[in-house]
C-alpha cells in the first residue's frame, strides 16, 4: 500500500508543470528564456562568468526564497521590499528552492561533521532513549530499582521464608534547615504510623521507653545501620503476597527518598535505590542536553567541550611516533640531565605492562596512559607529573621556562580525552562504547559499529526510529565519499567540496518531495572514480520527486545529466547567452558552445611535447611523515618544476602538503608558531626563498576587501580621481575616495552598499543600502566623473570592460591583463570577496603574483586550483603556470583534474585507499609511469587523458 501511494506521489509530481523563465537579465544574463524540466537531473554549465551562478544562485534559488518568505508573517514581509528581486520578465512553476553553495567554512571550533550533519544530534538522543550507565571504579551496570524490583528477589526467596521490608533510618532537615535529633526523628516516625525499627537481628519497639532510649543513646554510625520496619512476611509464591511487597517497597520509597531494604530473618539484607547509585555514588540521569559539548550541562569542566586545552602537545613530546620507547620516542627525556625518567620507565616497564621494543605508535591506549600518567606504587613519575613539576620551577627559573616552550601547544584534553563531554556522559554506553568512543569513528566504522549493535530487542525497539535515522545519514555520508572522515573532525579543517557533499547528504537525510535542488559544483575535491557514487547520489533526489540543478564542469556529471543547458558563448558581457540546450548526447551538434567543442574532441589540452627534467640534487624532502593517517611515509618534492600530488580523497594529500611541507617551511623560514604536522625532518628548504598557499580561503576579512583593493589597483584609481578638476577645486584627496575610512563614503552603511537585517529565527537578510542605493558613497562624491563614470561606476565595471576604460593607463592595465589571464575578467572590480567562490578567490591571489615580476625561487602550493573552472578556463590557468615556472618557482599542486595532472613532470600518487586505508605511498614518477602502475586507481582513470584518441569521447 505505501509503495502504491509513493507512486501516486511521484506521478502527481510528474503532473506539475515544468519551470519556466522569461527575460532573465540577472547581472549579464541578456534576457534569456529557458524551461527547467520538472523532477530531472539538469546541469548547467559553460565558461567561468558566462551566467550560471546568475541563473541558479541570483534568479532560480532568490525566487524561490523570496516566494517562501513571503508566505511568513506580516514582521517578516515587512522587509521583504528591501531584499533584492532578480531582475527577470516572468517565472512559473517556481518550486521551493534548497541552495547547496561552495560557502565559507565554518570557523566555531565547535562545529563538527557530527553536528553539521545532525548525526550527533540523533546520537544524543539514542544515548539518552537506551545508554545505559556503568560504574566509574568498577565498570559495573548502575540501575535504578522499582516496587517491582524488590518484589522480583522476593519471588527468587524459598517458599516459607520469613524476610522484612522497610528504608534506611535518617535524620531528615526541619522547618529551618536543621538537622532533626533522633528524638525528634523518631516522633516524625511515630506520627506517620512506623513503630519498629532493624538492628541487626533484633526488632526494637519505638513504643517501649527502654528501646527507644536504646536507639537515642547510639552513635551516629549505628544508626546509619537501623532499618525502619514497613511489613513483615512469610514467603507464599501468590499474588497477594508480591502486591504486598509492592505496597510496602513503594512506603519506603515515597518515605526515605527513594531507598527500600529487603533483609531475610536473621539472614542477608538487600539495598534497593530508586536513584541511579552503586557502591554510595549516585549517577545523572541520561538526556540529551547531557551529551551536549556546546551546553555547560554536557561540557568537560576543563576544556570548556573544546576538546583541547593549552599545554603539553604530545606531538612535540613524541615527535616521531614510530620510535618505540627504547629507541628514545620521548623527546623530553633524551637529554643527560632527565635521561634518569626514561631509565625508570626502561625498568618498570616489563613488570607493569609494557612494551619498550614496539613502536609508540602502535601501543595500546591503556600503556600509553601508564607511559602518561605514571605508576606511583612502582616509582615512575609519568610524563604529564614530570612537566607539572618543571612548571612550578619555571616561575622563577628563566632555562625551565625556554624548556617548556619547545613543548607547549594545544594538547587532548587530559581529562575528557578529546571527547569534551563531562565524566558523567561518558559512564553512559550504547554496546560497550560512550558517544565520544563513536564519534571518534570514521564514518565507515561508524556505519559498521551501528550495523551491528550488540543491544537488546527492548531497546532495539525503543530506539527503532533514532537508529534508523542514524544508520541512514551514515550511508548517506558514505555514498557521497566521505567515508574516511570522523565524526568529530572539526569543520573548519575540511575542503570546500567536503562540506558542500555533507550538506549534499543532509538534504539527502530530510528529504524534502517537489522541491528544487540548486548545488554549486558537488564534485569538488572528489576523485574520478568517486564521481559515479555522486551521480547516483543526485538521482536519488531527482527520484524522490525533486528538481536537481547542478552548476559543474566535471565531464562525467555532465553526461549523467537528464538536460544539459550550456551558457556562454564568452565569459562577462560577452556572454549571457544559452548556446545550448538539450541532451549531453545531442550536443555534438552545438557548433557555438566552448563546452561542445571540449567534449567532443574540437578542442583539446594537450598533453606536453615534452616534460621539465626533473633533478633531485635540490629537492624539498620529507622523511616520516605521520600525521594523521600518513604512514611514516618519505616524500621528495623536485624544485623548478610542476608536482601533483594525486590520490583518492581522503587519502593524506593535504595532510603531507598542508599540514606539513606548507607549515614546516614556514615555521623553518619566518619562525611561524603555527603547529606542523607529525614528522622525522624536514630538508631543501634553504633552496627557496619564501613559500606561498594559493588556497580558497577568502582573500579578506572584511566583506569591504575586493579586487582592486586585493591587487592595489584601487589606490592608482582613487588617485586618477582625486586629480579631477571637480576634486582638485573641492581639495578632495584620494583618502576622499576610499569606502574604508570616513569621507565621501556613505556612513549609513560605512561603504559597504548593504545592510544586513537580522531575522532573529530565520537567516539574516542582506539588504541594498537605503541612502546610498548600494553605490557606497555619498551623493556629491559621485559627482566626480572619470571619463564619465562616477568612482561607483568604475568599480561596477567587469575587469574585461574596465580594460577598455583604463587603456591608457599602463600600470592599472597590466594588472587587469593579468586578472583576465587567470580567467577572472568577468568578475566586477569592487565585487566583495564574500561573494567570490573558493576558486575565484584562489584564482586571484594567483594573480596577485603573477602581477609581482620581481617573485622568483618560491615553493607556491595550490589546493585544487580548478574549482570552479570550466575546460577552457584550465587551459589558461595553465600557462599562468608555465609563467611562474619560468621565474625560476616550484609548484606544487593538490589535485584530481586529469587535465594539470598531465601537465605535472612528476606526479606523487597517495592510497591506496582513504583514512586508515591510505596514507601510503602508491606511486612516483611522471604521469605516463603513474599509468603503468596497476596499484594506482590515479593512473587507471590518468590513461585515458594521455591518448588524445580517447580523452575527449562522449561516453554513452
Amino acid at each position: 500500500m505505501i509503495r502504491d501511494g509513493q507512486q501516486d506521489g511521484n506521478r502527481d509530481q510528474d503532473l506539475l508543470p515544468d519551470i519556466v523563465l522569461k527575460g532573465v537579465r540577472t547581472h549579464n544574463l541578456k534576457g534569456i528564456s529557458v524551461r527547467i524540466p520538472r523532477n530531472k537531473f539538469v546541469v548547467l554549465t559553460g565558461v567561468s562568468g558566462s551566467g550560471k551562478s546568475s541563473l541558479a544562485f541570483d534568479t532560480l534559488y532568490a525566487e524561490g526564497h523570496r516566494r517562501y518568505v513571503e508566505s511568513m508573517s506580516s514582521y517578516i514581509r515587512q522587509f521583504l521590499e528591501r531584499m533584492a528581486k532578480p531582475d527577470i520578465d516572468t517565472i512559473e512553476g517556481i518550486a521551493p528552492a534548497i541552495a547547496i553553495e561552495q560557502k565559507p567554512l565554518p570557523k566555531n571550533p565547535r562545529s563538527t561533521v557530527g553536528t553539521v550533519s545532525e548525526i550527533y544530534d540523533y546520537l544524543r538522543l539514542l544515548y539518552a532513549r537506551i545508554g545505559k550507565i556503568y560504574s566509574s571504579d568498577t565498570d559495573e551496570l548502575v540501575l535504578k530499582h522499582t516496587p517491582e524490583d524488590v518484589s522480583i528477589q522476593a519471588g527468587f526467596l524459598e517458599e516459607g521464608t520469613r524476610f522484612m521490608v522497610g528504608f534506611p533510618f535518617s535524620l531528615h532537615k526541619d522547618s529551618r534547615a536543621h538537622s532533626c535529633s533522633v528524638d525528634e526523628e523518631l516522633n516524625n516516625l511515630l506520627q506517620k504510623g512506623f513503630f519498629r525499627l532493624v538492628a541487626g537481628d533484633e526488632l526494637l519497639d519505638l513504643n517501649n521507653k527502654s528501646q527507644r532510649s536504646l536507639v537515642s543513646t547510639m552513635k551516629p554510625e549505628a544508626l546509619q545501620d537501623l532499618m525502619v520496619l514497613v511489613d513483615r512476611f512469610k514467603l507464599t509464591h501468590d499474588d497477594k503476597t508480591f502486591s504486598r511487597v509492592v505496597q510496602a517497597a513503594e512506603t519506603c520509597f515515597n518515605e526515605s527518598g527513594g531507598y527500600a531494604w529487603l533483609k531475610i530473618s536473621s539472614g542477608k539484607l538487600y539495598r534497593f535505590s530508586e536513584k541511579l547509585e552503586l557502591n554510595g555514588v549516585e549517577y545523572q540521569e541520561p538526556s540529551p542536553q547531557l551529551f551536549a559539548f556546546n551546553s555547560p550541562l554536557g561540557a568537560c569542566p576543563t576544556c570548556q567541550g573544546f576538546g583541547r586545552i593549552a599545554g603539553i602537545d604530545e606531538d612535540a613530546v613524541i615527535p616521531n611516533k614510530s620510535l618505540s620507547i627504547a629507541d628514545g620516542a620521548i623527546a623530553c627525556w633524551t637529554s643527560e640531565k632527565y635521561s634518569r625518567h626514561w631509565k625508570r620507565l626502561l625498568e618498570i616497564a616489563p613488570r607493569s605492562g609494557i612494551s619498550i621494543d614496539q613502536p609508540y605508535e602502535k601501543l595500546p591506549q591503556n600503556q600509553k596512559d601508564k607511559i602518561w600518567k605514571g605508576i606511583r606504587d612502582k616509582g615512575y613519575k609519568g610524563i604529564w607529573p614530570f612537566f607539572s613539576e618543571i612548571e612550578k620551577d619555571a616561575g622563577y627559573k628563566v632555562h625551565f621556562r625556554v624548556f617548556l616552550s619547545r613543548y607547549r601547544g594545544y594538547a587532548i584534553c587530559p581529562d575528557c580525552e578529546g571527547s569534551r563531554l563531562k565524566p558523567e556522559a561518558r559512564y553512559i554506553k550504547v554496546s560497550g562504547r560512550h558517544i565520544g568512543e563513536v564519534t571518534r569513528m570514521n564514518i565507515a566504522g561508524a556505519y559498521d559499529f551501528f550495523d551491528g549493535l550488540d543491544i537488546s530487542p527492548f531497546d532495539r525497539k525503543v530506539a527503532g526510529a533514532v537508529l534508523q535515522e542514524i544508520q541512514k545519514r551514515l550511508k548517506y555520508m558514505l555514498d557521497v565519499g566521505l567515508d574516511y572522515l570522523t565524526l568529530d573532525r572539526l569543520t573548519h579543517t575540511l575542503s570546500g567540496g567536503e562540506f558542500q557533499r555533507i550538506n549534499l547528504s543532509t538534504s539527502l537525510g530530510s528529504p524534502l518531495v517537489g522541491a528544487m535542488y540548486i548545488l554549486d559544483e558537488p564534485s569538488i575535491g572528489l576523485h574520478q572514480s568517486d564521481s559515479t557514487r555522486l551521480i547516483d547520489l543526485l538521482k536519488r533526489l531527482r527520484d524522490l520527486g525533486n528538481t536537481v540543478v547542478v552548476v559543474e564542469h566535471d565531464r562525467e556529471i555532465i553526461e549523467a545529466a537528464d538536460e544539459l543547458i550550456d551558457l556562454g558563448p564568452y565569459a562577462g558581457r560577452l556572454g549571457g547567452e544559452v548556446v545550448y540546450h538539450g541532451s549531453p548526447a545531442d550536443m555534438i551538434t552545438a557548433s557555438t558552445s566552448l563546452t561542445a567543442d571540449y567534449l567532443t574532441g574540437r578542442k583539446v589540452i594537450e598533453v606536453p611535447e615534452t616534460r621539465r627534467e626533473v633533478d633531485f640534487s635540490r629537492s624539498i624532502e620529507v622523511t616520516g611523515a605521520m600525521q594523521n593517517n600518513l604512514k611514516n611515509i618519505d616524500v621528495r618534492i623536485p624544485l623548478g618544476v610542476l608536482t601533483c600530488v594525486t590520490g583518492v580523497s581522503g587519502s593524506g594529500k593535504s595532510t603531507l602538503v598542508n599540514d606539513i611541507i606548507f607549515k614546516g617551511i614556514r615555521r623553518a623560514k619566518e619562525l611561524s608558531a603555527e603547529k606542523v604536522g607529525t614528522h622525522c625532518a624536514l630538508t631543501g628548504h634553504e633552496y627557496i626563498h619564501s613559500v606561498e598557499h594559493v588556497d580558497q580561503s577568502p582573500i579578506g576579512k572584511s566583506s569591504r576587501s575586493n579586487p582592486v583593493t586585493y591587487l592595489k589597483i584601487f589606490d592608482d584609481i582613487r588617485q586618477l580621481f582625486s586629480q579631477t578638476r571637480l576634486a582638485l577645486a573641492k581639495g578632495w584627496k584620494p583618502g576622499y575616495f576610499s569606502f574604508n575610512i570616513p569621507g565621501g563614503r556613505c556612513e549609513t552603511c560605512a561603504g559597504e552598499g548593504t545592510l544586513r537585517i537580522e531575522m532573529q529565527f530565520l537567516a539574516d537578510i542582506e539588504a541594498v543600502c537605503d541612502e546610498c542605493n548600494g553605490k557606497r558613497y555619498k551623493a556629491d562624491t559621485l559627482e566626480v566623473t572619470l571619463n564619465g563614470l562616477s568612482i561607483a561606476d568604475v568599480l561596477d565595471l567587469t575587469v574585461s570592460d574596465a580594460m577598455d576604460f583604463f587603456a591608457g593607463e599602463k600600470s592599472i592595465l597590466r594588472k587587469l591583463r593579468v586578472l583576465d589571464e587567470v580567467g577572472l575578467g568577468y568578475i566586477r572590480l569592487g565585487q566583495s570577496s564574500s561573494t567570490l567562490s573558493g576558486g575565484e578567490a584562489q584564482r586571484l591571489k594567483l594573480a596577485s603574483f603573477i602581477v609581482r615580476a620581481d617573485i622568483e625561487h618560491t615553493l607556491f602550493i595550490f589546493d585544487e586550483p580548478t574549482t570552479g573552472l570550466h575546460f577552457d578556463d584550465i587551459r589558461k590557468l595553465i600557462a599562468c603556470f608555465d609563467r611562474l615556472l619560468l621565474q625560476n618557482n616550484t609548484l606544487l599542486v593538490i589535485e584530481h583534474n586529469p587535465d594539470i595532472i598531465k601537465q605535472a613532470d612528476w606526479v606523487i600518487d597517495l592510497g591506496p585507499g582513504a583514512g586508515d586505508k591510505g596514507g601510503e605511498i602508491v606511486a612516483v614518477g611522471s604521469p605516463e609511469a603513474i599509468c603503468r602502475n596497476s596499484s594506482s586507481i590515479t593512473g587507471h582513470h590518468l590513461a585515458p587523458w594521455l591518448d588524445s584518441t580517447q580523452q575527449n569521447e562522449i561516453r554513452d
